[in-house]
């Protein structure tokens, strides 16, 4: 106990073995829906949800252990939502690429992603976006989910005549959506630790007394085969051998950079950890998810990154990489409860990918909607993502305006080498796509 107490350093930050096991519960339980929610949304790629279920446990356990033991920060990672999107939709489902190609990209990005972490490259290209953009991405990455959360519980579909429109109430199934999503919302605004958790436990309910949803013969079983997926990022990588697949590598580079790196610089800010204007310890929790995200691509899941429901664990005390290393062993222990994936239907996670979408929304009020050149590429990125339906497409359409916005308000000298790079990198994003 005083190893533990003396490696976290618990009494310097002023915490407990009792209070980080507390706020380690708190944080597994506001997170854990990414692992019924991971394999609904890869599933749709052609992916076998029970080898997800496992790869997405595993892969949480591993990179939230390295960030609790290694930088000894409170912070959970997992296969985040909206680059899991991108993966399945944008990747696999628009660009009909092989869920086995995608993952061998997401390989070699996590190869790339350590490289440049190793050499301090990382922070230099987070540096070079400007804030107002990356507020940009977090919340268009936020419409994008909250899109396919409305469009999985049925409450928003395809319309001949106005592309969408709303779904219809008297389908049984859009009211399991609609019960969770007013449950959910209510124990938020109530402050419920891990209410959207249980937002998901009560719609499964709702759904099985509704007759809307089979009762699982079992409860607890061993965790499904890795088979299906294990190995395959590795196997595949011959794949990547166009420019659009290296583009593809390219675009889960950078929405794991801004995803990541504007999650862990918030939780930071919350938790008092931030000295003048920096992060202790980054480049550690940096390897952290950069080296989960290689393995978990070798498991057979989508990148990995820093999850902004940590806030809730440090929000109940948790300071230190024991609250970490807690949510890691609770992730572990959650393998043996697979067979509840059926009755967590895309009715029953969909308020959960609503609900996300509006808490990474939040991050509008930080653009500055007054200045044009700003406005404009910002507006692009955020209504780019959920209508294209493509977060590198969004992307696209903000870095490539953005430079040429910002000449026309004759603020060019403001725009970093960087950004032209990414300037040229999307316009041959875009050609390659159109080709």
């Amino acid at each position: 106990m005083n190893f533990i107490k003396s490696y976290f350093k618990l009494d310097q930050y002023k915490t407990s073995v009792k209070t980080e096991f507390l706020a380690g519960l708190t944080t597994f339980i506001s997170m854990s829906y990414i692992l019924f929610v991971n394999p609904n949304v890869l599933g749709d790629s052609g992916m076998n949800t029970g080898a997800v279920f496992t790869a997405t446990a595993l892969a949480a356990a591993l990179g939230t252990a390295i960030m609790g033991i290694v930088a000894n920060y409170p912070i959970g990672e997992a296969p985040a939502l909206g680059i899991n999107a991108f993966f399945a939709y944008t990747v696999c489902v628009g660009m009909h690429v092989k869920w086995q190609t995608a993952l061998a990209s997401v390989f070699v990005a996590s190869i790339i992603f350590i490289l440049i972490t190793l050499f301090k490259l990382r922070e230099k290209i987070i540096d070079a976006i400007p804030s107002d953009l990356k507020f940009a991405i977090s919340s268009g990455i936020g419409l994008f989910i909250a899109f396919l959360g409305l469009q999985d519980g049925g409450l928003i579909v395809d319309n001949k005549s106005t592309l969408v429109g709303l779904g219809s109430l008297h389908n049984p199934l859009v009211w399991i959506t609609i019960f969770g999503l007013l449950v959910t919302v209510i124990l938020m605004i109530l402050n419920v630790p891990g209410a959207i958790f249980i937002g998901m436990v009560l719609s499964a309910i709702f759904g099985i007394c509704t007759g809307q949803i089979a009762i699982p013969h079992k409860v607890v079983s061993m965790a499904p085969s890795l088979a299906p997926t294990f190995g395959q990022a590795v196997f595949h990588i011959k794949d990547i051998n166009t420019l659009q697949m290296w583009i593809v590598v390219l675009t889960f580079l950078l929405v794991t950079f801004f995803d990541t790196a504007g999650t862990l610089i918030g939780l930071a800010q919350q938790a008092g950890f931030m000295k003048n204007n920096k992060m202790p310890r980054v480049g550690k929790a940096l390897a952290a998810d950069s080296s989960a995200m290689m393995v978990g691509s070798v498991l057979g899941t989508s990148p990995v990154g820093a999850f902004v429901e940590s806030s809730a664990g440090i929000a109940v005390g948790g300071r230190t990489g024991l609250t970490a290393v807690f949510v890691a062993i609770f992730f572990l222990i959650s393998m043996i409860f697979s067979p509840l994936l059926a009755v967590f239907t895309t009715q029953v996670t969909a308020p959960a990918l609503i609900i996300v979408g509006v808490l990474m929304a939040q991050n509008t009020a930080h653009i500055h909607w007054n200045k044009l050149e700003i406005a404009v590429p910002s507006f692009l990125i955020l209504l780019g993502m959920p209508l294209t339906y493509s977060i590198s497409d969004g992307l696209a359409l903000g870095l490539i305006t953005y430079p040429i916005c910002m000449v026309a308000a004759k603020r060019g000298k403001e725009v970093s080498p960087m950004m032209w790079v990414l300037f040229v990198v999307f316009l041959i994003f875009l050609w390659v796509l159109n080709y």
